[in-house]
């Protein structure tokens, strides 16, 4: 018998895991949401309408099978929420901490857009995966027999760790290189603890090793190793390496010291937060303490970019951003967060240029929406005579990632790029121009989501099996 009837959005409110008080979360990295109790997470999962057409899933990257995992956790069976949870994704409780849910499964869900608040998805999914490793349902991964086969995998990120367990599983021996003293990625370096705390990464690291996945790490390619030693010494390689060019800023003082790309300074922190030793944090280049910062950009790196000056206790925090809150990329659930914090945004603001060196302040442009774009976005213009200067210590850029010129890099100039300076692979299967090598996440898509590098390098694992495969049965005949 069912413990918990379904469909009762109508009589039982939305309702979010508790979260920690500003003031109190403002001075640590721990993550802001608390667990959901037993209880509470039954009664939220059943609100879900159990839709005929599950909008929640239509809108997932990975079509997670979002309704009869919120229906079992609404009838208390947990661990087979779990065990289908896990069958569409590798790292459910990582998505489940990142993924920007309000525009994905939360954002589409049907009961939302008949007013009565979603369903609170995300935070069903982390609960159900933490309780899953607190009550070990979490099994280790069993290799299956070994096929023979060796794939390389370039770069640790989500993309790259989702294939190789998909891969690993199958019985390839896999090895992951990556640039880093760390596995992860972004997942290990570029987002804050309080949004994804680091034992949730490097318990899943941890797994891939025991299942026989070999990591090289500090290695960068074209560097320490060539990428033709790595096509060398594989059946078939996987390029995974994300997105890590910062987008620049011009004008007047932009090469002035104390303006800082973002990754450096999150990278900076997340190290902290191992207990490295980080000089570039000591000597104060990448700490906001006693600092006026200023954020420039509207993207979820800038969000997380001015949720950590916050925490390093910066005297104020500022966030440029050359459009209004309607139309900036970032989640509104973080900007929320942000605001709560203490950090204050100024819309329709554009940097123009840097006074002072070190910086000093940044020159404004203030900015009204004009005609859309080619995207169907409203272009900012530029209101004349309206210039200011915002004060700043620090200024940090957040204007999102361009790939880097990996042909120059890794010197192999057959490798196929498109205009943009992507990796040229077919979307479906990442399968590149170059025999035996695939491409997958943010080198394929540009700056995108970590949910979509799991899509990405699960269906470029099984492409790489299919392809080895048929490689076998034609060597075969």
């Amino acid at each position: 018998m069912a413990k918990q009837p379904m469909l009762k959005f109508v009589n039982v409110d939305r309702d979010m895991p508790e979260k920690r008080d500003a003031d109190t979360r403002s001075h640590d990295f721990n993550e802001i949401y608390a667990e959901f109790a037993k209880a509470k997470a039954e009664e939220q999962a059943s609100r879900c309408s159990q839709c005929g057409v599950p909008y929640c899933q239509a809108h997932c990257p990975l079509s997670n099978n979002i309704p009869d995992w919120l229906r079992m956790t609404a009838e208390g069976r947990l661990k087979e929420a779990y065990e289908l949870s896990q069958a569409t994704n590798t790292f459910p409780e990582i998505c489940g901490r990142i993924c920007p849910q309000d525009r994905l499964c939360e954002g589409n869900c049907v009961i939302e857009q008949s007013g009565h608040g979603t369903v609170t998805i995300g935070s069903v999914e982390k609960y159900i995966t933490d309780t899953a490793w607190e009550n070990g349902w979490v099994e280790d991964i069993v290799p299956g027999a070994d096929r023979g086969d060796s794939v390389g995998i370039i770069g640790a990120g989500p993309g790259g760790l989702a294939a190789a367990d998909v891969l690993v599983r199958a019985g390839v021996q896999v090895t992951v290189y990556d640039r880093h003293d760390r596995a992860g990625g972004l997942l290990t370096y570029g987002i804050p603890g309080f949004k994804l705390e680091k034992d949730v990464v490097m318990r899943r690291i941890a797994q891939l090793e025991k299942a026989g996945v070999k990591f090289v790490l500090n290695c960068t390619v074209g560097e320490d190793l060539s990428f033709q030693a790595i096509r060398g010494q594989h059946d078939a390689v996987l390029i995974a390496t994300g997105v890590y060019k910062t987008r620049d800023l011009g004008g007047p003082g932009a090469g002035a010291a104390g303006i800082v790309n973002a990754l450096d300074y999150l990278t900076c922190s997340n190290r902290l937060s191992f207990g490295d030793e980080v000089p570039e944090f000591d000597s104060g280049e990448l700490n906001a303490e006693g600092k006026k910062v200023v954020v420039i950009g509207g993207g979820d790196t800038a969000m997380d970019c001015v949720r950590t000056a916050i925490r390093q206790g910066a005297t104020s925090v500022k966030c440029l951003y050359r459009r209004d809150r309607a139309n900036m990329p970032g989640s509104q659930r973080e900007t929320q967060n942000a605001e709560e914090e203490g950090v204050e945004f100024v819309w329709l603001a554009a940097p123009k240029g840097f006074s002072g060196d070190p910086v000093t302040g940044v020159m404004v442009q203030k900015m009204r929406l004009g005609a859309p774009d080619a995207s169907g976005r409203q272009s900012p213009e530029v209101i004349e005579g309206a210039d200011y200067v915002e004060d700043a210590d620090l200024v940090i850029k957040a204007l999102g990632f361009e790939p880097e010129d990996l042909p120059t890099l890794w010197g192999e100039a057959d490798l196929p790029v498109t205009r943009w300076g992507t990796v040229k692979a077919t979307f479906t299967t990442g399968r590149t121009e170059l025999d035996n090598v695939w491409a997958v996440g943010d080198i394929v898509r540009g700056a995108s989501l970590v949910v979509w590098a799991i899509k990405d390098g699960c269906d470029a694992a099984e492409n790489i099996l299919a392809s080895l495969d048929a490689q076998a049965s034609v060597a075969a005949e």
